[in-house]
C-alpha cells in the first residue's frame, strides 16, 4: 500500500511539472510526424483518386470508422517515435494488434469475457481430468480484485490455510494490482517442488497475511463419502470434473445400500466444473424437471437443462451445504434442489459465478472467451454476481474434524428434524391405512 501511494504521488508530481514542458516540445514536432504519415500514404482511410467506391469497400470490412483508425495510427506513431525504449524494444504488428484487441475486450468490464493470445490459449487447457501442477485453488475477478474462490481439499492452498474470499495482493515481491486472474494463474503455476509466496488481504485482519507454498502435481479426488451415523449419509463433492457424476453415483448407491434415511450433500468450497456433469448429479435427486436455464441475447444462448429421470436414485430427505467458495456448477445444483423443494440449504451465501462462456477462435490462433448467457435457477433467480442465500445461515468453515464443523453439525441437526417429521408422517399414514381396512 505504501508503494502504491508513493507512486501515485510521484506520478502526480511529474504530470504537473514535466508533461507541460513535453507538450511544448511535442507541439513543434507532431506536425512533422503527421506530415510524414500523410506522405507515407494512408490511402485506405480517406477518399482518393480511385473513387468513392474504395471508401465504401473499406467501410464494409473495417471494424471501426476511418476517423477512429486514424487515431490508432496517430497513437502508434507517437509511441514508436517518442517512447524511451522504442528504439531497442521492437514489437511485431501481431503483438500490437493483439494488445489492441485485448484492450477492446477489457472495455466491456466483464472479467469472464477476455482475449487470449495464441500461446496463452494453448496453455489454458482446463484440467478436467483431475491432475495438474500448481497450488490447488480456484480464483476469480470481482470488482477489480483477485479473490480466492475456494482452495481444493488436501492441496498446498488448503494445507497452508488459504480461505474463500481472500484477496491476492502480492505474488512474490510483485504487487498484483491491475492483474487479471489469468496473469495471477500464470505467476502461481510452475514446476512441482518449486516455491512461491503470496500475500492476501482477509476480512477482519488489519495486516496482509503471508503464505509460503510449494507447488506440486495436483491430484484431485472430487468425491468423498461416509456414514455419519446409522441413518445419515454424507456425500462431499469438491468439483464437477469429467467423472464426478459416475463416482458420485457409486458413492450414493453405497450410501443407500447402507440404509441411509437422510443425506447431507456438501458443496462447500466447490468451485464448479462441467455443466453436463452437474446436471447428471442433480438428476440423481430429481425425478425429471428443470435443473437450470440460460438466458442470453441470441436465441441459441437460451437453453433449458432437465433432470434425466433414468438417473434418479433417491428421494430421501436432504440438506445441502454451501459457502462463499461454492460457485458455478455447485450453485446450479444447490439452486435446483432448493427451488424444487428437494433440499434445505445451510451455510453461507455462495460466490455468485453464474454465467456461460464460449470460446470463439480467431484466425491467428488466438481466441476470445465471451459471456453469452447467465444461469437462472428453476424459479428464475439469477446466480451471477448475486449468489445463493442459504435457507439457514450458519457461520463457520470446512473443518476436517466433523465435531468442530459448526455448519455440518447444524446440517445434521436439521436433517434429524426432517427424519423425525418423516417418521411421524409415515406413522400417521400407516395408522390411516389400518383404519381404512
Amino acid at each position: 500500500m505504501e508503494r502504491k501511494t508513493f507512486c501515485g504521488k510521484e506520478n502526480g508530481f511529474l504530470r504537473k511539472s514535466g508533461v507541460r514542458r513535453g507538450n511544448r516540445w511535442l507541439w513543434f514536432m507532431l506536425p512533422a510526424v503527421f506530415a510524414v504519415l500523410l506522405l507515407s500514404g494512408f490511402q485506405g482511410i480517406a477518399p482518393h483518386s480511385a473513387g468513392a467506391a474504395d471508401v465504401s469497400d473499406f467501410e464494409r470490412i473495417s471494424p471501426f470508422s476511418a476517423k477512429s483508425l486514424w487515431l490508432v495510427r496517430q497513437a502508434r506513431a507517437i509511441i514508436e517515435t517518442y517512447q524511451v525504449d522504442a528504439d531497442t524494444k521492437t514489437l511485431t504488428e501481431d503483438q500490437l494488434v493483439q494488445g489492441a484487441i485485448k484492450g477492446m475486450v477489457e472495455s466491456w468490464k466483464d472479467p469472464y469475457t477476455r482475449f487470449v493470445a495464441p500461446d496463452q490459449l494453448k496453455e489454458e487447457e482446463i484440467e478436467m481430468e483431475g491432475q495438474y501442477g500448481g497450488l490447488g485453488m480456484y480464483i476469480g475477478d470481482r470488482d477489480g480484485k483477485i479473490l480466492i474462490i475456494s482452495p481444493i481439499e488436501d492441496t498446498p492452498a488448503d494445507r497452508v490455510g488459504l480461505k474463500p474470499m481472500d484477496q491476492i495482493v502480492k505474488v512474490g515481491d510483485e504487487l498484483a494490482l491491475g492483474w487479471d486472474s489469468q496473469e495471477v494463474v500464470k505467476r502461481l503455476r510452475g514446476r512441482p517442488d518449486t516455491s512461491v509466496t503470496i500475500w492476501v488481504r482477509r476480512e477482519g485482519e488489519e495486516e496482509l497475511l503471508k503464505f509460503d507454498l510449494v507447488r506440486e502435481v495436483i491430484k484431485i479426488k472430487s468425491v468423498r463419502y461416509e456414514m455419519l451415523s446409522d441413518d445419515i449419509g454424507y456425500l462431499r463433492l469438491t468439483q464437477f470434473k469429467q467423472k464426478t457424476d459416475e463416482e458420485a453415483e457409486e458413492a450414493l448407491r453405497d450410501i443407500i445400500a447402507r440404509n441411509a434415511k437422510g443425506l447431507i450433500l456438501d458443496l462447500r468450497n466447490n468451485g464448479g466444473g462441467l455443466l453436463n456433469v452437474c446436471v447428471n448429479v442433480s438428476s440423481m435427486f430429481l425425478d425429471g424437471g428443470l435443473v437450470v436455464g440460460t438466458r442470453g441475447r441470441v436465441e441459441r444462448s437460451n437453453e433449458e437443462y432437465y433432470a434425466d429421470s433414468s438417473k434418479f436414485l433417491t428421494d430421501i430427505p436432504m440438506v445441502v451445504l454451501i459457502n462463499e467458495g461454492s460457485a458455478s456448477a455447485s450453485e446450479i445444483v444447490a439452486g435446483a434442489l432448493a427451488d424444487r423443494e428437494r433440499a434445505t440449504t445451510i451455510g453461507k451465501k455462495s460466490f455468485g459465478k453464474g454465467s456461460v462462456q464460449t470460446l470463439f477462435n480467431l484466425t491467428d490462433g488466438s481466441g476470445i472467451y465471451v459471456t453469452i448467457a447467465r444461469y437462472h435457477t428453476p424459479s428464475g433467480k439469477v446466480i451471477d454476481h448475486v449468489g445463493l442465500s442459504p435457507a439457514i445461515e450458519v457461520e463457520g468453515h470446512v473443518e476436517k474434524d466433523h465435531v468442530k464443523d459448526a455448519q455440518l453439525q447444524r446440517a445434521v441437526s436439521e436433517l434429524k428434524k426432517k427424519l423425525s417429521k418423516t417418521k411421524v408422517d409415515n406413522d400417521s399414514k400407516a395408522d390411516m391405512e389400518e383404519r381404512s381396512l
